[in-house]
């Protein structure tokens, strides 16, 4: 009897084996993965991060950006061009607006000169910056938010070419708390190294509640933009308060970029609650990353450095392993998250929220 029963265990356990290969991912699947990182910034002429996307599978999104210590946003616009220009198929780019002569009464009309041009040039969108609420002032010194009625040109004509908004507006929570007291080790170092933009130190400038309220009022009342909040939205820090923004907003996306750790630090406290959001609005949430390539670069190093990085998070995302990273103090376990879900994340979301020719 247990001789015949044998064969159908093996067989049984065969099959698990199989489903389970059918269900998930593992950690070797990385490089045979389509995917797409929609949250880089090419600000040099070297190709050294296209190639290591190319070797690793991935798509980039190139995005220029107002960053003060950035190249001018005409030289962003031409360095994208020109990693565009070397590996066609292996990126695009997405081009910003300047709010410098904001007093200038053509000033609107300007800046949609500016990136009707970039569209032209082939920009899939353009990219707001957090010197909307934490930088630039009005006529009557107040800091100019997200909503403000001349912004909303800008808005409208990006919508009506059918172009994505992507918008890192107001900062993570921690920006408001003292240096000891935030919940991510990369929070810390990036505030002790900014404190012009670390508004525990700025009590004058508005609040984190006000940067998010702004931004709200911004996608209230262009219900039909594509949006693409970057940095999961400045709500990392909780997925239940993203996810009432998700339900809220349809027309809301947000990007992983640069908080990858926050989710982390939520999974080492309630792992199943992050992986079940993720799940759940496996439709509204899209990889990125936030590496940057300069002029001064080691193309070895810029390689080996983003697939580490890229591998890090592939390996949070597809498996069950237990891992440390510096970012979280302690140990935390991956999601392990269903291929399908994973290949919406990686790819599927990128193409339908940015239009990326697939």
């Amino acid at each position: 009897m247990i001789d015949s029963i044998f064969p159908f265990f093996i067989v049984a356990i065969a099959l698990l084996s199989q489903n389970q290969q059918d269900f998930f991912y593992s950690i070797e699947d990385f490089q045979k993965v389509k995917k797409i990182d929609t949250h880089t910034h090419h600000n040099s002429e070297s190709t050294a991060l296209t190639e290591a996307a190319i070797e690793a599978n991935f798509h980039l999104l190139t995005v220029s950006v107002d960053v003060p210590d950035y190249p001018s946003l005409e030289e962003q616009i031409r360095l994208a061009l020109l990693q565009k220009g070397e590996n066609p198929d292996a990126i695009d780019f997405l081009a910003t607006i300047s709010l410098e002569n904001w007093a200038d009464p053509d000033w609107a009309e300007k800046e949609i000169a500016r990136i009707e041009k970039a569209f032209e040039q082939g920009a899939l969108g353009i990219k707001i910056w957090k010197n909307i609420g934490m930088t630039y002032k009005d006529e009557k010194g107040d800091f100019i938010m997200a909503d403000h009625p001349r912004l909303e040109q800008i808005y409208g004509f990006v919508e009506a070419q059918g172009k994505t908004l992507m918008a890192h507006l107001g900062e993570p929570r921690n920006c408001w708390l003292p240096l000891e007291e935030m919940t991510v080790n990369n929070d810390r170092s990036y505030f002790a190294r900014h404190p012009e933009y670390h508004m525990y130190l700025h009590p004058e400038y508005p609040n984190y509640e006000e940067q998010l309220a702004a931004r709200d009022r911004l996608l209230e009342k262009f219900p039909d933009l594509r949006f693409v909040g970057a940095h999961l939205g400045s709500l990392e820090w909780s997925v239940d308060e993203l996810a009432k923004r998700l339900d809220r907003y349809p027309n809301l996306a947000v990007d992983l970029a640069a908080r990858m750790g926050h989710v982390q630090f939520q999974s080492q406290k309630d792992r199943e609650r992050v992986r079940d959001f993720m799940i759940r609005y496996q439709d509204r949430l899209i990889y990125g990353t936030d590496l940057e390539i300069s002029e001064e670069v080691d193309p070895k190093k810029v390689k080996s450095s983003a697939m580490a990085a890229w591998q890090k998070d592939w390996k949070y995302l597809v498996s069950a392993e237990w891992m440390e990273t510096g970012d979280v103090n302690g140990r935390f376990q991956g999601l392990q998250l269903p291929r399908s879900v994973v290949d919406k994340i990686y790819f599927h979301n990128a193409v339908k929220w940015f239009s990326i020719d697939s």
